[in-house]
């Protein structure tokens, strides 16, 4: 038995954080952002938003599109690096939003690659015939764990989610297939250094901003394209998939020189990439079905096209998925 997306949903909150709100008291420009980035703009979370609140959102979204009923659900996963606390799991809490009393739930942590691990996961439950219908959501509010005064990392995040239901196919939509791989030896690329157990929360740590989010861009921008390129080459292979026969590519949206470059690299025309971190930035694991929602909304995303996911993020991870729409 093979799997498919039976119905996506997202959500974003209502704020809109401009570039120029940024200019108004850091010492960057919209051009430099929107040049280095292609960002204009990202969405913050209301102070009463909590992670498991977008989430819930999203879900309710995705369910109704899916059209199985929250009843239907067996199984919530959901990726994020932002939940509203360490436990109970943001899984757990949405579902308790969602009015859903005893169905398994869990978190799952794999930075803005975690929908693609999530979509993996829940697919291999369904295909095992474990679970019939599991709903993976991507849900972050970045904005409360970047430095606010720290211009590289700021302008880049911003908050939402994304959700999809997963169930048995229905004979002409399936998941063909995916890749994952990690490298923790990268880990310090990409990292939170304090909220956890390795550090406790002393005014030490608090004055050398360790509770926020720290990256290192260049480097992280080389393994990017590179490892996101590899991976979507190796799944496609594997397949026996032309990248010529691909319709669309959903990569995670983190810069738009990263997304350029990748589809070069696949020689992909951009025509053929779905691309909207100008309106979102970087919301790490919603970014890919906040893209895929938006698609299938305009339409563009159509019945029986090769949908391709890749994205690469925190841990390091990386991961791809095929898709027959």
């Amino acid at each position: 038995m093979k799997a498919c997306i039976r119905g996506v949903g997202y959500y974003v909150p209502e704020e809109v954080l401009t570039n120029q709100y940024f200019e108004s008291y850091l010492d960057t420009s919209d051009e430099w952002i929107t040049q280095r980035t292609g960002i204009k703009e990202r969405r913050r979370a209301s102070s009463w938003e909590n992670t498991s609140d977008l989430g819930a959102k999203a879900a309710e979204r995705a369910i109704k599109a899916a059209g199985v009923g929250r009843d239907g659900i067996d199984l919530i996963v959901c990726a994020t690096a932002t939940p509203d606390m360490p436990f109970p799991s943001a899984a757990c809490l949405i579902g308790a939003k969602l009015g859903l009393k005893g169905v398994p739930a869990f978190d799952l942590a794999a930075g803005c690659t975690g929908f693609v691990y999530g979509l993996a996961v829940a697919s291999s439950f369904v295909e095992s015939g474990r679970f019939r219908n599991v709903l993976v959501v991507g849900s972050e509010i970045l904005t409360r764990i970047v430095d606010p005064m720290d211009r590289s990392t700021c302008v880049l995040f911003g908050d939402g989610a994304g959700a999809a239901v997963v169930s048995p196919s229905n004979g002409a939509s399936e998941i063909l297939g995916f890749k994952l791989h990690a490298d923790g030896g990268y880990g310090e690329l990409l990292y939170l250094p304090a909220r956890g157990t390795a550090l406790e929360l002393t005014e030490e740590v608090l004055e050398k901003r360790l509770h926020y989010a720290k990256m290192r861009g260049n480097e992280l921008f080389k393994i990017a394209v590179r490892e996101m390129a590899n991976v979507s080459i190796e799944l496609l292979d594997e397949l026996g998939v032309g990248k010529e026969e691909v319709d669309w590519l959903v990569p995670h949206q983190a810069n738009i020189r990263i997304i350029s470059t990748l589809a070069k690299r696949l020689g992909l025309p951009m025509a053929k990439v779905v691309v909207n971190i100008q309106k979102y930035g970087n919301t790490s694991a919603a970014s890919i079905p906040i893209a895929l929602g938006e698609a299938l909304e305009q339409g563009r995303i159509k019945s029986g096209d090769l949908v391709l996911l890749v994205a690469f993020g925190a841990g390091l991870t990386w991961g791809a998925m095929l898709i027959r729409w």
